[in-house]
């Protein structure tokens, strides 16, 4: 077996390089976090060289140790991955999280989940493509805070899309919160710079493209610039390989953290681990419901892994057998 080590920013990347140097057959034997991003141990076994499996000693039945071979890998899906594969989570991811019979213990090796950074004078900006979901999440985010007896300050940042700041200005004067307009990158910033003070501040932002690289760099420039903490926004049921391309494009503007939403319309959810994978993104929220009192909260591997093992029952049924 020829084993080799590829060290990338995200785990796209390294996949992607494992892949071209080791062919479709790689295995990826394991992952951790380092400096530069990701590293990532993968292997090829010769096709010519695959040993038969020996039988296993009575005192290994308990715990059996199957080796991800090419052949293994072209056998009938077990329960894990094909619950996996029926939310749609590609070959690739399927066999990084599905090799260990805990799912949950899994997710919480492989990805981060962590909450979004919410500190006194600490700043989000809240991104994502059009339609995903950022304004009522800032405004689930504004009123969570504002239970709690915080006073979040809340800036709309979106000049383009109309009516946004009159719908996140509805949300506001119910809080009792101020809401501060500031449709520009350099007005954002001025606002940021008043009385910033010790309340945290919350940024919706206009749609955006992940692609398009002069707006990923407008992005990443007012993170600079204000030292936000930059959280993608995407929904829940979005087809999973577009979820870990535009979090690894994300990635490049400073994007640490993830936000799902319509988590109770999905019924295939395998956007979020891909998106959590592709972009080295750690999973902060998840949303649900369109009321701005409740309907978010943390998302933690065991739930993730619970919601990811109850996929559609037909789905399910086509994934096993393929």
């Amino acid at each position: 077996m020829r084993i080799r080590t590829f060290r990338a920013r995200t785990m796209a990347a390294a996949m992607s390089a494992a892949r071209a140097e080791l062919g479709p057959d790689a295995l990826m034997l394991g992952s951790r976090r380092v400096t530069e991003g990701v590293e990532l141990t993968a292997a090829v076994e010769p096709a010519d060289d695959i040993a038969p499996l020996a039988p296993l000693a009575q005192a290994e039945v308990s715990a059996p140790v199957i080796p991800l071979t090419p052949a293994v890998l072209h056998e009938p899906l077990g329960p894990i991955a094909a619950a996996l594969a029926a939310h749609g989570l590609p070959e690739m991811f399927r066999n990084h999280l599905a090799a260990s019979p805990d799912l949950a213990a899994t997710l919480a090796g492989a990805l981060r989940f962590e909450g979004l950074p919410l500190g006194p004078g600490s700043a989000v900006l809240v991104v994502g493509p059009p339609g995903a979901g950022k304004t009522l999440t800032v405004a689930k985010l504004a009123t969570r805070l504002r239970l709690a007896g915080g006073t979040p300050r809340v800036i709309a940042a979106d000049g383009r899309r109309a009516g946004a700041v009159e719908q996140l200005a509805a949300f506001t004067r119910l809080l009792g919160i101020d809401l501060i307009a500031a449709p520009h990158p350099a007005t954002v910033l001025r606002a940021l710079a008043t009385n910033r003070g010790t309340a945290p501040t919350l940024i919706d932002t206009a749609g955006l493209d992940p692609f398009d690289a002069g707006e990923r760099e407008e992005i990443a420039a007012l993170a600079a610039a204000s030292g936000a903490a930059v959280a993608l926004t995407i929904p829940a049921g979005m087809d999973a390989m577009e979820a870990a391309d535009m979090a690894e494009a994300m990635a490049e503007t400073g994007a640490r953290h993830l936000l799902a939403t319509r988590l109770d319309l999905a019924r295939r959810i395998g956007a979020i681990p891909a998106a959590a994978i592709g972009g080295g993104l750690a999973i902060a929220e998840a949303g649900t419901g369109p009321g701005a009192a409740d309907g978010l909260g943390p998302l933690t591997a065991e739930a993730l892994a619970a919601r990811l093992l109850n996929p559609p029952a037909a789905r399910l049924a086509r994934a096993s057998a393929a």
